[in-house]
């Protein structure tokens, strides 16, 4: 069940297939290349999928819709080869309100929940729900869609990540917004117990003091991220989910 999106083949199978590849034409390289690659991207959508069964997602308030479009995206990026690191993919589900932990680090290799966390969403997509996003500078709106992390750093809010949006005129806009995944004092069960929610960001996912730097080492340098929401603007614009 946890296995890599490309299994590996026997020396044996694997001599073949490349032994057939020397001697077809280029274009016939292509063909038998991009077959094979493809049904082996098939295969393991497939055992995936089992990951959220398995895990008891559900349970954990992740939807299923969430974790498909997740995966459809993580396949897209990953043979775009847009993901250095394809043992892991983050989830945050914005369908649930901030005092519910919508943050799901999840290691595919291994079929594992590493990280389940709160985290904020921006001043101006919501009080306790985001429900209004934006890719403009300067709007305090979350930004939907697919990000690869990017290197760490130090900044106005200490140990960050830098996270580029994948998706143009969707979240493009996210290394010129600044907008990075940083701790916040204000995402912390207290906030929830003193008045329903936490606190909101500027646009960045800010996530707990207490686990920051565990999650941003964990994710760090070429892993898959997505923001979902059942906006219905995303679901109709973005290019990864329907293709």
């Amino acid at each position: 069940m946890n296995r890599k999106l490309i299994i590996p083949l026997s020396f044996i199978s694997l001599s073949f297939l490349f032994g057939a590849i020397v001697m077809a034409s280029p274009e016939r390289n292509h063909k038998i290349i991009s077959s094979y690659t493809e049904k082996k991207i098939i295969s393991n959508i497939e055992s995936k999928l089992i990951i959220y069964e398995t895990l008891q997602l559900n349970e954990l308030g992740l939807s299923r819709e969430a974790f498909d479009n997740a995966l459809t995206g993580y396949n897209y990026l990953l043979a775009a080869g847009k993901i250095l690191n394809e043992n892991i993919i983050s989830i945050i589900d914005f369908s649930l309100p901030s005092n519910k932990k919508r943050l799901f680090v999840i290691d595919l290799k291994e079929g594992q929940l590493l990280y389940n966390t709160f985290v904020a969403h921006g001043k101006n997509s919501g009080l306790k729900t985001a429900t209004k996003f934006s890719n403009k500078i300067e709007s305090k709106k979350t930004s939907l869609g697919f990000y690869i992390t990017g290197k760490t750093y130090n900044g106005s809010h200490g140990y960050s990540l830098r996270l580029d949006g994948t998706e143009k005129g969707i979240n493009d806009n996210a290394l010129r917004r600044g907008i990075v995944m940083h701790s916040a004092a204000y995402v912390d069960q207290d906030y929830v117990s003193a008045q329903g929610f936490i606190g909101r960001s500027l646009g960045c996912p800010a996530i707990p003091v207490t686990i920051y730097k565990n999650v941003i080492e964990t994710i760090q340098n070429g892993t898959c991220l997505f923001m979902y929401s059942p906006d219905k603007y995303y679901a109709a614009h973005s290019k990864i989910i329907t293709q």
